[in-house]
């Protein structure tokens, strides 16, 4: 059994279990939702726990349980829980015997809430610090802030930006600000990727200057509250990358699914600029 806080908590209201349950599942992917499916609620499903009582390595239990994950048996949620002496992040596990859908799953993600006829658990994250630390996540992997997996994402949607683990951690309390103003994954993304120069030489130091420039200001009528749950944030099942709910289908993001990457939009030249150009075009034709 996991520890107090943590492991597995089954989706309520479920037919009883049968021989047929996972028969459209590949044969490892069917013997470890099988085995997890016989485990009592509370147990711990990480991945090291797993690989210490099964024949598969930590390797392939990870990526059954991915696997798991986009076939609708699994759902692996986290969460910044804001209270008055800090945030923490938790992590709520369902499995469910019945493949569900997107829509399913998704009935309780956006409000912070357990998902229909599910129970949730929280894991604890260790006591909050001054500035972002990471926190350990389930299986053994460790997590990071939200402000860092923002970030560590800038370069999957631009590389221009993309950015070292160093600078990650050395600008997520900027990153943290912007939530702390209200801001989402997605605002920061755009403020970070629209418009760049051609080219950036330094991309730390171009995002840097834009979290610093382009912070929104404090809401003015935001209310005082003494504890709320920030946005769920869900991570890609293959690259891991940070995103909303619904920018995950069968816990894939659009790179991992092949979808079209997103453009970078660099920004338009001044008007002294293409004249400039076009002289230069000209005086290319003329002595041509």
């Amino acid at each position: 059994m996991a520890s107090a806080g943590y492991g597995k908590r089954s989706v309520a209201g479920q037919p009883g279990p049968s021989a047929d349950d996972f028969a459209l599942l590949p044969g490892r992917e069917a013997a470890i939702a099988g085995f997890i499916d016989r485990l009592p609620d509370g147990a711990d499903i990480s991945v090291k726990a797993l690989a210490k009582v099964m024949e598969y390595g930590q390797c392939a239990l990870r990526t059954a349980l991915n696997f798991l994950e986009g076939a609708g048996h699994l759902l692996r949620r986290r969460e910044l829980v804001v209270g008055p002496g800090g945030g923490r992040w938790v992590t709520r596990t369902w499995f469910s015997r019945t493949a569900r859908d997107d829509d399913a799953w998704g009935a309780g993600v956006d409000a912070g809430e357990p998902v229909a006829g599910a129970a949730a658990v929280a894991a604890p994250a260790p006591a909050p610090a001054p500035a972002p630390a990471p926190v350990a996540a389930p299986g053994g992997r460790v997590g990071r802030s939200r402000g860092f997996l923002v970030l560590a994402s800038v370069g999957r949607r631009c590389p221009a930006l993309s950015l070292s683990a160093a600078d990650c951690a050395k600008l997520e309390a900027l990153a943290a600000e912007w939530f702390a103003r209200g801001a989402g994954e997605e605002d920061v993304l755009r403020a970070l990727t629209y418009g760049l120069p051609v080219p950036v030489h330094y991309p730390a130091g171009f995002v840097q200057s834009r979290l610093i420039a382009k912070l929104p200001p404090e809401p003015a009528d935001m209310p005082v509250v003494s504890h709320r749950v920030a946005p769920a944030v869900v991570e890609c099942g293959t690259c891991r990358a940070p995103g909303r709910p619904e920018a995950l289908i069968d816990g894939e993001c659009g790179a991992c699914r092949g979808a079209p990457a997103p453009v970078c939009h660099p920004a338009a030249l001044p008007p002294d600029r293409v004249r400039a150009r076009a002289a230069e075009a000209r005086s290319a034709a003329t002595r041509a």
